[in-house]
């Protein structure tokens, strides 16, 4: 199997792995009233219906790990990788697929931080995997 194909499922498993960390995060938060007791309306059921696209777009999602990038800081890297995600999030999901408003207001005044540090926990989660796959 060429090099290329190989940093490229990997860098996508990483995403899946991300997409998995990220949305039992945003679980649990809902689970334990978190974001509720914050204002925000996540509080997601776990289904597959659920998990499954979360799971895919992350491992889509993981593939700007393939961008060139200087060894440093690995939380650094997926920090600003998820920047990507995010965005997509607040200015195209929830204002025109869920119909939640600008920067999915809708949901609650914190809905974007909230956002911010979900998809976060996915850029690092992301990164320390192919720091580890990838990059070794």
């Amino acid at each position: 199997m060429s090099t290329l194909v190989q940093r490229t499922s990997a860098a996508f498993a990483g995403g899946c792995l991300g997409g998995l960390v990220n949305s039992f995060c945003v679980w649990i938060f809902g689970l334990l009233g978190i974001t509720t007791s914050l204002g925000v309306q996540i509080a997601p059921a776990i289904a597959p219906a659920w998990l499954y696209p979360r799971i895919v777009w992350g491992g889509i999602w993981g593939i700007l790990f393939l961008l060139p990038w200087k060894r440093g800081s690995v939380i650094l890297r997926g920090l600003i990788f998820s920047l990507g995600p995010t965005a997509v999030q607040l200015l195209v999901v929830f204002p025109l697929k869920t119909q939640k408003g600008a920067l999915g207001l809708s949901l609650g005044a914190l809905t974007p931080l909230f956002v911010v540090i979900f998809n976060a926990v996915w850029g690092i989660a992301t990164a320390w995997w192919v720091v580890r796959v990838v990059e070794k």
